[in-house]
């Protein structure tokens, strides 16, 4: 350690969550489910072994459109044919999973939409629909357990004047049927100021 330097006072913030690793019991499976129902797409795998070293985990690394380009990864999934089976009921608050649950941001409301529609004809159930202040939301679970929450984030001037009061705003909606689809378009504003009145 340099000793000319001072020794810092507070954390550095970071610049965003860089990727998330799941534990999964069936890569198979899983794989399926991230890439066919998801969309993610596969950008790697390790391989089993590097020459004389020891023996390395089912893993593979996927990764989100970021307009256009790859990541290196934003989630990856490790197998472990002994990780617990989920529970019968996904449910947000009596989730038994380390991870309670990862948003996926989908790029506007049309194509959540058409998310939403795609993975309702393919059966995957519907936990939760959830207008929050700030995204409109729906909550699904993998093979494994782990929440996914889909999202499209509202216009930041509606919700980054009031962050706490649109985190706390919650609209429970249907999660089966056409109803299940609907998307309202009224979302409260938080925070925002206010015109001056009239003279």
């Amino acid at each position: 350690m340099q000793k000319d330097k001072a020794t810092p006072m507070k954390a550095v913030t970071p610049t965003s969550v860089n990727h998330v690793v799941l534990t999964v019991r069936d890569i198979e499976e899983s794989h399926r489910f991230w890439t066919e129902i998801i969309g993610l797409k596969l950008v790697g795998a390790l391989k089993p072994q590097q020459p004389g070293g020891p023996e390395r985990p089912k893993m593979r690394f996927y990764s989100a459109d970021h307009d256009g380009k790859m990541s290196h990864h934003d989630v990856a999934l490790l197998e472990n044919p002994n990780y617990p089976a989920p529970a019968a009921n996904w449910d947000l608050m009596a989730n038994p999973s380390a991870v309670n649950h990862l948003a996926l941001a989908l790029p506007d409301r049309e194509a959540w939409l058409k998310q939403l529609e795609f993975m309702q004809s393919r059966g995957v159930k519907f936990h939760r629909r959830v207008d929050h202040g700030m995204t409109h939301s729906v909550y699904i679970s993998d093979p494994n357990g782990h929440g996914i929450e889909l999202l499209y984030e509202l216009p930041r001037e509606m919700w980054e004047n009031d962050i706490e009061g649109a985190q706390n705003y919650a609209v429970r909606l249907p999660t089966e049927g056409a109803e299940a689809l609907v998307d309202r378009t009224d979302s409260p504003s938080f925070g925002r100021a206010t015109a001056p009145a009239a003279e």
